[in-house]
C-alpha cells in the first residue's frame, strides 16, 4: 500500500477556509476513490496553521486516480495561494 503524508502551514485569514475544503476533498477521496483507503486531516492544537495528511492508498494507480480526481484538482487549484508551505513525503507501508 502507497502512503502519503502531507504537511501544510497555511495563511492565517485562510485556515478556517483550508480547514473546511481539505475535510470536503477527504471526504469525497474516500467516498468516490476506491483505491482511497484513508485520509485523515489532522491540525495542530497549539498552532491552528498547521494541517498534516495522512492517506493510504491500494497502489501508484490510486495516487495517480486521486491527484488526478476532479475533487482534488478543484480543491488544489482553490487552495494554491492559501498555502505558506507544503511538504509531501511518500512511503509504502510494510505492516501490518
Amino acid at each position: 500500500m502507497e502512503v502519503l503524508v502531507v504537511e501544510f502551514r497555511i495563511a492565517p485569514a485562510h485556515v478556517d477556509a483550508f480547514a473546511a475544503a481539505i475535510a470536503d476533498n477527504a471526504r469525497a477521496s474516500r467516498e468516490t476513490e476506491p483505491g482511497c483507503r484513508r485520509f485523515d486531516v489532522c491540525r495542530d492544537r497549539a498552532d491552528p496553521q498547521s494541517f498534516f495528511l495522512y492517506e493510504l492508498y491500494d497502489d501508484e494507480a490510486a495516487v495517480a486516480a486521486h491527484l488526478a480526481a476532479p475533487h482534488f484538482v478543484a480543491m488544489s487549484e482553490m487552495t494554491a495561494s492559501w498555502v505558506e508551505a507544503k511538504r509531501v513525503q511518500r512511503f509504502f507501508r510494510t505492516a501490518p
